[in-house]
């Protein structure tokens, strides 16, 4: 994710914005105020689910003959990694799955979302070269260990860990030679696994493959082209899933019946200034921007017009022959139009925009192309994670946004969540709590509104490797303890929360409701305590910016305590 620029809005501006106008005419936002929690329950097979990706959870990263992924090869570099984190054990998730499905099922979740290790199965990224059939069997176990439990598996194909081979040979997701590599890799997952899987996943945000990866050179692969790396990169990248959605249309679907998606991943942007006409749009250039850049060409065929518009004339500004946006041929418009099933949607936050001009020039970059600034109101709740500020309301925003642009497709919700940056753990996670609370409320405001969701994923099923911020950042249900090498998991307080909206399918009463925080923190107690049992538990972590909770302090000096008595016990 972008940090934001950080900004305040003029007191007038927090108070006016009750209602969003739209640049769009047809969406009425008259339906989608900012209300009062909505007691109410979920339609009937409402799939309720949580989330990880191989990357982040498996460990496991040189065993079992898998190849280095870019990710590996991109945290093993000093400096690139809060702390030199890494992710070469992480939850041992590989060891682990099925101690993991066991909590999967306390919690009668009705899927997992998790992703497939391009190169755990084909270690050089090439089909072609080599199968590796231990990789093959993991995934397989894993997948059989789900349905035997009666969780449905959603299979993400690319989460963001391209082998290594790929990107030194070829230059990753710069060359168009990946669109038929991600074909062949995928379709021997379709060969292997789609007997039993029904749910694929081709891309995970794509929005930070390509900017983090290719222009800011934050994520792997660390480069930074800027002005043209992101917009190239995401052009070969829906290329590729329209490849691999027709060759599951020409191969598969009528044997297997499954469906193919996308995983999108959008902040709502809301307009600073609701009656200037500049913000409205400067509010919808952030979104087009955003989604639309994916969104647009997989169900209209083209780019949305604003991108077109805006690269292409600061690219005449620049003095360039043609736009750095690059553009889809007539053949490869029909070709990838309509190549989504269903649409995965990752929501996390919310900005406000207004408009914000950047001359032409030496800093022209994705960010600069868009026009605009993107501000936070101080009061929104804020975990921790700089970029995560809790706004419910512009998740029903957008999911209404997202029917009226696309045509009412299928959704997903396919990472929704909360992190934590604190000084020490603590298992009662209020906060958390009550961010899945409230989003989901709005979520259910949205079907109210007609927008067609039909499954909910938490992120995530466990604390994990957090790109970037390594083991800083913690958006697990459950803690996991990565100092100690069997990595034990301990129950958060909103693991029992999000199984009461599980089990009442929503939020059945006022009275009922009110009761699942006091006994989630009541059930996380003991939770903490055993925790807290284990001297060797690692309650620091070093972080840049620490929220530190009265609990934290009291933990800090309980630990010394009982570290010095220890030692004069020994001495």
């Amino acid at each position: 994710m972008t940090m934001p620029q950080r900004g305040f809005l003029r007191p007038h501006h927090v108070l006016a914005l009750v209602l969003c106008v739209s640049a769009t005419e047809d969406f009425d936002w008259t339906k989608n105020e900012r209300t009062s929690f909505y007691y109410g329950t979920f339609p009937t097979g409402f799939s309720w689910g949580a989330g990880s990706s191989a990357y982040q959870t498996e460990g496991a990263w040189n065993v079992d003959g898998k190849g280095i992924s870019i990710w590996d090869a991109f945290s093993h570099k000093k400096g690139k990694i809060f702390l030199n984190d890494t992710a070469d054990s992480s939850c041992e998730g590989y060891y682990k799955f099925k101690d993991d499905i066991a909590l999967m099922k306390d919690m009668k979740l009705n899927h997992y979302r998790f992703s497939i290790s391009w190169p755990r199965i084909l270690p050089t990224g090439l089909k072609s070269e080599k199968i590796n059939e231990k990789g093959i069997k993991y995934y397989s176990d894993l997948i059989n260990m789900l349905l035997d439990n009666k969780i449905t598996p959603i299979v993400t194909l690319y989460h963001w860990d391209l082998p290594q081979v790929l990107h030194e040979k070829y230059g990753g997701w710069h060359n168009i030679s990946m669109v038929n590599y991600f074909n062949d890799f995928a379709n021997l997952c379709f060969e292997r696994f789609g007997n039993r899987v029904k749910y694929w996943i081709t891309f995970n945000n794509p929005w930070s493959i390509a900017v983090e990866g290719y222009e800011t050179g934050e994520h792997a692969p660390g480069l930074k082209l800027k002005g043209t790396g992101a917009y190239k990169a995401a052009h070969h990248i829906i290329k590729a899933h329209a490849k691999v959605r027709h060759t599951y249309d020409m191969q598969w679907r009528s044997k297997q019946k499954g469906l193919v998606g996308i995983s999108l991943t959008a902040d709502w942007g809301e307009p600073v200034d609701i009656s200037n006409q500049r913000d409205i749009e400067a509010a919808e250039r952030y979104i087009q921007f955003y989604l639309g850049w994916f969104a647009t060409p997989l169900f209209h065929g083209d780019y949305p017009q604003v991108m077109k518009d805006y690269i292409g004339r600061k690219s005449g500004q620049q003095g360039l022959g043609a736009s750095r946006l690059p553009v889809f041929s007539p053949q490869e418009k029909s070709y990838i139009k309509g190549t989504c099933d269903f649409l995965g949607l990752g929501h996390f936050t919310t900005r406000y925009v207004t408009l914000k001009n950047y001359p032409s020039g030496a800093g022209d970059n994705y960010f600069s192309d868009r026009d605009l600034a993107e501000l936070v109101d101080p009061q929104w709740p804020d975990p921790g994670s700089e970029w995560l500020y809790s706004v419910p309301w512009g998740f029903r925003r957008l999911l209404n946004f997202v029917k009226t642009q696309y045509g009412n497709p299928m959704i997903y919700v396919t990472e929704n969540g909360v992190s934590e940056k604190m000084l020490c753990t603590d298992l009662c996670d209020d906060w958390r709590m009550k961010y899945f609370k409230d989003y989901i409320n709005e979520m259910l405001k949205a079907i109210k509104d007609g927008v067609n969701v039909k499954g909910y994923t938490a992120w995530s099923l466990l604390d994990s490797f957090e790109w970037d911020e390594g083991f800083s950042e913690r958006f697990g249900l459950y803690y996991v303890d990565f100092r100690n090498k069997n990595k034990p998991r301990y129950p958060k307080a909103s693991v029992h929360y999000y199984k009461r909206i599980i089990s009442s399918n929503g939020f059945p009463n006022q009275r009922e409701v009110e009761s699942w925080k006091r006994k989630a923190v009541e059930t996380c107690s003991s939770s903490n305590q055993l925790l807290a049992a284990d001297p060797l538990i690692g309650h620091m972590e070093m972080v840049t910016e620490i929220v530190v909770p009265t609990v934290c302090t009291l933990c800090i000096l309980i630990s010394a305590v009982f570290f010095m008595f220890l030692l004069r016990r020994r001495l």
